[in-house]
């Protein structure tokens, strides 16, 4: 279906594929599954982020588990929707990267929100799962070693578009890492200088709710 804009006629469905992947972005798992379990709104302790890891302090493991899934899947679904539509490379990009930034700047909670780790995973798991892949494995011995999980998503972060180069990645899906992997850095720019300062609280693992 195609609509008349100006003289020209513009497709409607990838319109609502950006607009559908972006509200779906904007869904903060990280809320609902600590209201479902009848925890304290992550945005009101810890670090006040309302991603898994500030979850997993407020709620438990388990919840931190649920979010995490929520948060990988928001930015999977509609990335692999748009796969299936048979848009092409860029246009995929732009469905993820709608989705990616619902997370960071959700319309349901003021386009105030989390990180966009998960949600770019999930992105990337549908674009290139084997750089997803090598990611995660840089991103767990980093917090093995250290047991900071800032450190982790920094450098799966940076780490994604540099292994897009050098794996000679099409250029969409660096594009794309590069585009997240930014967002990524300047949302732990405040873990960044505890991180400088040895002020970062490292992992622990509290009981499950």
């Amino acid at each position: 279906m195609r609509i008349g804009l100006g003289g020209e006629s513009i497709s409607v469905e990838p319109i609502l594929v950006f607009s559908g992947a972006y509200l779906l972005g904007s869904v903060p798992f990280g809320i609902l599954v600590s209201h479902l379990l009848r925890a304290p709104d992550p945005r009101k302790e810890g670090s006040g982020n309302i991603g898994a890891t500030n979850v997993m302090r407020t709620s438990g493991l388990g919840g931190a588990l649920l979010t995490l899934a929520g948060d990988f899947l928001k930015g999977w679904a509609p990335t692999y929707f748009a796969q299936c539509l048979g848009f092409g490379t860029y246009m995929v990009g732009a469905v993820g990267l709608s989705s990616f930034l619902g997370h960071l700047f959700p319309l349901y909670l003021g386009f105030r929100g989390g990180k966009g780790v998960a949600t770019g995973a999930g992105v990337m798991a549908a674009v290139a799962p084997g750089l997803l892949v090598g990611c995660a494995i840089l991103f767990l011995v980093l917090v093995g070693l250290t047991r900071y999980v800032s450190l982790g998503s920094i450098g799966a972060a940076l780490g994604a578009p540099a292994s897009a180069l050098i794996f000679h990645e099409e250029l969409a899906t660096f594009l794309l890492s590069l585009a997240m992997g930014s967002f990524v850095v300047l949302r732990h720019r405040e873990n960044i200088q505890r991180l400088l300062k040895g002020k970062e609280p490292k992992l622990s693992l509290p009981h499950s709710r």
